[in-house]
């Protein structure tokens, strides 16, 4: 599992920080999450390849989290894209881009395909045969969401030298992967388990952002490998955090820890600070594992 941050600050772009976007890399898919203003230089910078982000996840309607969509999905157009691109996104988003498109009458050449998000509740909003997302509901100024990203669990692993002593035919080794018994080539049923190893733990990210301090998501982020969590506020000022629905470094750190996470990554930083160190130096505090989101820096977990 690999993210990559391209934005991670509040409010407006400046000339060496970015608002919020980021690339995860989980299990052969590679998702988009918000698209701030800026978004696709960040991606042509870091060399992601256009061609492979096929979902895009919205958090919520304010600018500096979707402002770079429109310009992405016009630039995908003059690319002459043709494999379909999915986003899921707060009611009102596809009102938005289409209206942008229409006037511009610039409609695209591949199927721009909307997934209207307007529950209160988490549900699940993409699924294949590798990984599954759910909806985390934030509590923002806003409708918002954050994003839960799960691996399902892979193929067992074979054990070779077990298996070539069982005398399997390779015949087998495809349901060996999958948990089945097998009978060997003397017609004698071997136990899965005695011949195999269990697959790799399946990896969990949580995104959220943005929030206020919120109890309620903590059943739905429980014990994921890696939570990024908003963390717009230092705590001096913490009298800013409540009425517009954010919240500070040691907020963030209290949901990690009492959430049981494994990664703490922090970000959304305002940009009144100048050292985004304190707000590492705050959290750990509360939670020992803390990383800072920097803008290009690339996570693997």
């Amino acid at each position: 599992m690999k993210l990559r941050i391209l934005g991670c600050y509040s409010a407006t772009p400046r000339v060496n920080t970015n608002p919020t976007a980021q690339v995860l890399e989980i299990n052969n898919h590679m998702f988009l999450i918000d698209c701030g203003e800026g978004t696709q230089v960040q991606l042509r910078k870091h060399k992601v390849k256009f061609n492979r982000i096929k979902h895009i996840f919205i958090s919520h309607l304010h600018g500096d989290h979707f402002f770079g969509l429109v310009g992405l999905i016009s630039t995908f157009r003059l690319l002459t894209r043709e494999t379909e691109l999915h986003i899921y996104a707060p009611k009102g988003l596809k009102e938005i881009i289409t209206l942008q498109m229409k006037i511009a009458k610039s409609w695209t050449n591949f199927p721009l395909i909307f997934h209207e998000l307007n529950g209160t509740t988490s549900e699940i909003i993409f699924e294949d045969d590798l990984v599954e997302v759910h909806t985390i509901p934030l509590d923002h100024r806003i409708y918002t969401n954050g994003f839960l990203f799960k691996e399902k669990e892979g193929e067992r692993k074979l054990d070779i030298s077990k298996v070539e002593e069982a005398n399997i035919n390779v015949a087998y080794y495809r349901k060996l992967k999958k948990g089945f018994d097998v009978e060997n080539e003397d017609g004698i049923l071997i136990d899965n388990t005695k011949v195999t190893k269990p697959a790799n733990k399946p990896k969990t990210y949580a995104f959220c952002s943005d929030t206020a301090y919120s109890e309620a998501i903590i059943p739905i982020i429980k014990e994921v490998d890696v939570l990024y969590h908003e963390s717009t506020f230092l705590e001096k000022n913490e009298s800013l955090a409540a009425p517009t629905k954010h919240s500070t470094a040691k907020q963030a750190a209290s949901i990690a820890n009492k959430a049981n996470v494994g990664t703490l990554i922090l970000g959304h930083y305002s940009t009144r600070y100048d050292d985004i160190q304190d707000f590492k130096t705050e959290a750990n505090a509360i939670f020992e594992n803390v990383e800072l989101a920097e803008d290009g820096k690339l996570f693997e977990f």
